[in-house]
């Protein structure tokens, strides 16, 4: 149960931690790598349909580069992505502040 609960959290922060890394060029291999590093691992299976999502919707700008060995599609947010950076990063603050204060709240209780 605990696994699933999981992972149901981090499907919820996964877009933001993405648009996050993609204020610079990354290709997926790279930004998937800098996922796991800052400890937000991310499938192959969930990352590469996310990122043609949100670079659907306009949220990403995608262009390939390639000059020795295979071309690699690299992704950067748009100005759209951008704003919608800013506008989930005040509202995960706000958020991480209130459940701050709820379960800090909740030990005081229990205490």
């Amino acid at each position: 149960m605990h696994d699933k609960l999981e992972l149901e959290l981090r499907r919820g922060v996964v877009v933001l931690a993405v648009l996050s890394r993609l204020r610079t060029l990354r290709y997926g291999y790279e930004l998937r790598q800098s996922l796991i590093a800052a400890g937000m691992p991310i499938e192959e299976g969930t990352l590469y349909p996310l990122l043609r999502r949100l670079e659907s919707q306009g949220v990403l700008t995608s262009e390939w580069h390639g000059t020795q060995g295979p071309s690699r599609r690299y992704y950067v947010l748009s100005e759209a992505g951008a704003d919608l950076l800013a506008r989930l990063t005040a509202t995960w603050h706000g958020m991480t502040k209130a459940m701050g204060d709820i379960l800090d709240e909740g030990q005081s209780d229990d205490t």
